[in-house]
């Protein structure tokens, strides 16, 4: 199995970039883990002290069980992914199974920041965007998708997101193989990307 992992800040356009990498190979050979499914549940707080949790924080996401179904993945065991709500800021008590395949794509702005979990990745990839360019997509998804309007998007973003993209997300960039700047929109960086994978699933 060959483990990839994309990371890059909120709003760079890695769902994009996964989505297209996958698009290249058949349904059978990718399999995708998303980091906002492994957020801590916080059912156990009202929903105003969930909705000021930090959750660009290293510490928002259980890392442990991110890596063992990395592991077991790698192993052949298929697991059950969490799902995480972002209207209710809580895991939802139903989950997706997730099977081994001969690509697995983690995905996250947060999956570089771990060490144990950058171990398990055979290609470790950086989405890069202008940061005007994301505020503006977290805008509209935060307003679309997750019941916010635009003074909680800016206030959040001003008190968490950009401190956290400064101090987590971006030194991160070090430790890619690859950096895709403009996210999503650089299909020549997808089309190298998606021919070293070819490449190497071939000679494996």
């Amino acid at each position: 199995m060959l483990v990839i992992g994309v990371a890059g800040g909120t709003g760079s356009g890695k769902t994009t970039v996964v989505r297209k990498i996958a698009e290249q190979f058949q349904e059978d050979e990718v399999a995708i883990l998303s980091q906002d499914s492994y957020y801590f549940d916080n059912s156990h707080l009202s929903l105003e002290e969930r909705r000021k949790k930090n959750f660009d924080h290293p510490d928002s996401v259980e890392f442990g069980l991110m890596i063992d179904h990395v592991k077991k993945l790698q192993k052949g065991i298929p697991v059950n992914e969490p799902v995480y709500s972002f209207i209710s800021c809580t895991r939802m008590e139903e989950s997706r199974q997730v099977t081994p395949k001969e690509v697995l794509i983690v995905e996250g702005i947060l999956c570089l920041t771990n060490k144990a979990l950058r171990n398990l990745m055979d290609i470790k990839v950086f989405v890069d965007c202008d940061s005007d360019i994301r505020l503006s997509r977290v805008i509209r998804r935060d307003m679309n998708e997750r019941s916010r309007n635009v003074d909680q998007v800016l206030d959040r973003y001003e008190k968490t997101v950009r401190p956290s993209h400064l101090q987590f997300i971006e030194p991160t960039k070090r430790f890619a193989d690859i950096i895709i700047p403009q996210g999503g929109m650089n299909q020549v960086a997808i089309n190298i990307l998606t021919n070293h994978i070819n490449h190497t699933l071939k000679n494996n």
